[in-house]
């Protein structure tokens, strides 16, 4: 499962209007079901030289999939069908690890709090369900 978008070298992603970039990736940016389809867009462009082709999947860009998914992502890992991510669901909150299961959809996230990535970190890479 994974969608093509057109990026910035310096950063955003491409919105529908083929004129402004996003800095981050949302409803309103351009996707594609294949490379294919990105590339003959590109080629239409006037600054094409200027524009890559990235793939987000769900370990690339977790919230895109997950709306539920609320706050600042900054690990994932895939186990099985799910998505594990180490989340700051609002900022100076505690961390979080939230499980995102790509057949539903759904996200659940822990009870336990961490205080900061390094207290986050055993549990992250350790995290089996």
């Amino acid at each position: 499962m994974s969608i093509f978008t057109l990026q910035s070298l310096a950063g955003g992603f491409l919105d529908e209007d083929l004129e402004h970039f996003n800095k981050y990736f949302d409803d309103w940016c351009i996707q594609f079901e294949t490379y294919d389809d990105a590339i003959d867009i590109v080629q239409t462009l006037e600054n094409q030289e200027s524009i890559d082709i990235v793939e987000i999947t769900p370990l690339s860009y977790p919230k895109y999939f997950f709306t539920s998914l609320k706050g600042t992502i900054y690990a994932t890992r895939q186990i099985e069908d799910k998505i594990i991510c180490v989340v700051e669901p609002y900022m100076g909150s505690s961390f979080k690890i939230a499980i995102c299961n790509l057949k539903t959809k759904d996200v659940r996230i822990t009870k336990t709090n961490y205080k900061n990535i390094p207290s986050i970190e055993g549990a992250f890479a350790n995290f089996g369900e």
